[in-house]
């Protein structure tokens, strides 16, 4: 049930993209960096103030942030908001060899938007994967003042995370009967199908031993309902500065509740 779940939670995320793709206003800075291995990284910044970014999820992009009760608020409140497309999404390169996503090639994406854009510091949030590249942000760069995690578990603390595992066998054409939805929904979407199944064959797993070691506050958050991940308190347990809140919602409605921007603005502003 639960594979069903997060498969018709795929759809949704496509359906979003899809109408978020053209929200984007000709006022927004819209622009390129190439990172560390020449691939282009596309990103938005929107305002001015302390530097926040925010780190879609799978099988979606920076635009999945447009018309979020997350993006009004921060932006309301003086932060200036960068949205990368991850490498593999939307209008950033797409590797085309499954090497290109090993060895926190996406952190480095962002350590190196950060480098190209001269912060000194900046707060990081993910939502699902995003929190995923947060923990190795958290870990590996020391800009990082404080981060949110949204939508996760601890789950991808495992290297050998069977869901990764069986995404990327359904993405790379194995028949896994549960997720056939999602791969049709990708192939209707148009999207990188194997850039999909790279992102999950080199997706990164941070260590409890890392997450111990990280000494920046950190706020994980889930929905009550999120059937695929536990509300993320054991998650948080397991940093020495990690808070836990949970709102109602399910995996996919959590991130656009006005409960979910009120939490994540009230952490931030404090941190």
């Amino acid at each position: 049930m639960k594979k069903l779940l997060l498969a018709a939670s795929f759809v949704f995320c496509l359906q979003t993209h899809s109408a978020a793709t053209s929200s984007r206003s000709a006022a927004d800075s819209l622009t390129w960096y190439t990172s560390f291995d020449g691939t282009r990284i596309h990103y938005t910044v929107k305002g001015t103030g302390i530097p926040v970014i925010l780190l879609h999820g799978f099988i979606v992009n920076a635009s999945s942030w447009e018309k979020t009760p997350l993006l009004d608020s921060l932006l309301l409140h003086g932060f200036q908001v960068i949205m990368p497309d991850m490498r593999g999404n939307g209008t950033s390169g797409h590797p085309k060899d499954s090497t290109g996503y090993l060895n926190d090639a996406e952190a480095r994406d962002i350590m190196g938007l950060a480098t190209y854009l001269q912060l000194p510091s900046y707060k990081v949030v993910g939502y699902s994967r995003g929190s995923i590249i947060t923990a190795r942000l958290l870990v590996l760069d020391k800009r990082v003042t404080c981060g949110v995690m949204g939508g996760m578990g601890t789950a991808f603390t495992n290297p050998a995370w069977p869901r990764r595992q069986q995404f990327y066998e359904a993405l790379s054409g194995k028949n896994v009967p549960e997720l056939a939805a999602m791969v049709k929904n990708v192939q209707a979407a148009g999207l990188d199908q194997q850039a999909l199944a790279w992102m999950q064959l080199g997706q990164p797993a941070t260590s409890p031993a890392e997450l111990a070691a990280v000494t920046q506050p950190v706020l994980v958050i889930g929905g009550d309902k999120d059937e695929d991940n536990d509300t993320g308190g054991s998650l948080a347990a397991m940093m020495p500065r990690g808070m836990h809140g949970t709102v109602a919602g399910n995996h996919n409605s959590v991130v656009r509740s006005p409960d979910f921007a009120r939490w994540v603005l009230d952490f931030l502003k404090k941190h």
